[in-house]
């Protein structure tokens, strides 16, 4: 297995995309971190199932963060993965939401990148993932924040891509269109009272309707691409950000 011997830390990974990615890796050898909520007999489940270990870090805390690193070391594969979405006009947009989205979804990118950078230089071998999402290229209305944050995201990974592109690691932002994750569904409650539409209708004449192919993206799908992006054959992908919407981002 090409990646026996490699360390990948996966954020946001005891459930939905993060889950398959780390699946994914562990699948291919490498030794596998994971990081998340959950109730903690489930997460011993996914330990035993998947062969990792675990890693509770609160990512909305930069000392967390860096007390995770402290303790898994350095790491040839970082997945930033953990994300929240909160949808709300801007006008009524809480403060604090605002505040939780921003770092969590860009702020931990930022703080897990800068520790982990240091280890992939001196071995001169690494790999940068993000997930971002089809809104890192493209807007949705109520999602201010969400929106705000990809977006960044999708900078902050060509900036690390040039940074780093003399130095054997590699960064890409993989974007997904709508996969049927937790994150999604638990967003449905909201866009409903949000644009005054039944769930039936938010799932097929927002989420699906944004996706030329009508059907969600598969969590195994995003997985297959991070394992793409660790390949050798990939050395010289970088900066890029991978579109999987079914089509969404084309037009």
């Amino acid at each position: 297995m090409f990646l026996d011997g490699k360390r990948a830390l996966v954020t946001g990974s005891t459930s939905g995309i993060g889950l398959a990615i780390a699946k994914a890796l562990r699948a291919e050898g490498a030794d596998v971190i994971l990081n998340g909520l959950g109730d903690e007999g489930e997460i011993a489940k996914l330990q035993e199932e998947i062969g990792a270990s675990y890693n509770g870090a609160n990512l909305m805390d930069p000392a967390a963060i860096e007390a995770m690193f402290e303790e898994v070391g350095p790491v040839d594969i970082l997945v930033n993965n953990a994300g929240m979405q909160h949808v709300s006009p801007v006008e009524d947009f809480p403060v604090g939401k605002w505040d939780a989205v921003i770092a969590l979804n860009l702020t931990a990118v930022f703080h897990t990148t800068r520790l982990a950078v240091p280890g992939m230089k001196e071995a001169g071998w690494g790999r940068i993932i993000n997930t971002a999402s089809a809104h890192s290229l493209a807007a949705s209305p109520f999602k201010s924040a969400y929106v705000s944050a990809k977006h960044a995201v999708a900078g902050f990974t060509k900036t690390i891509a040039l940074e780093l592109a003399e130095y054997g690691v590699t960064a890409n932002c993989i974007s997904p269109g709508y996969v049927w994750t937790p994150l999604v569904e638990n967003q449905i409650p909201d866009t409903m009272e949000a644009r005054g539409l039944s769930r039936e209708e938010v799932i097929n004449d927002v989420l699906l309707a944004k996706q030329p192919t009508k059907k969600f993206v598969q969590p195994h799908e995003v997985g297959a691409m991070a394992v793409f992006l660790c390949r050798e054959e990939a050395s010289n992908v970088t900066g890029a950000n991978w579109s999987i919407d079914g089509g969404w981002t084309a037009g």
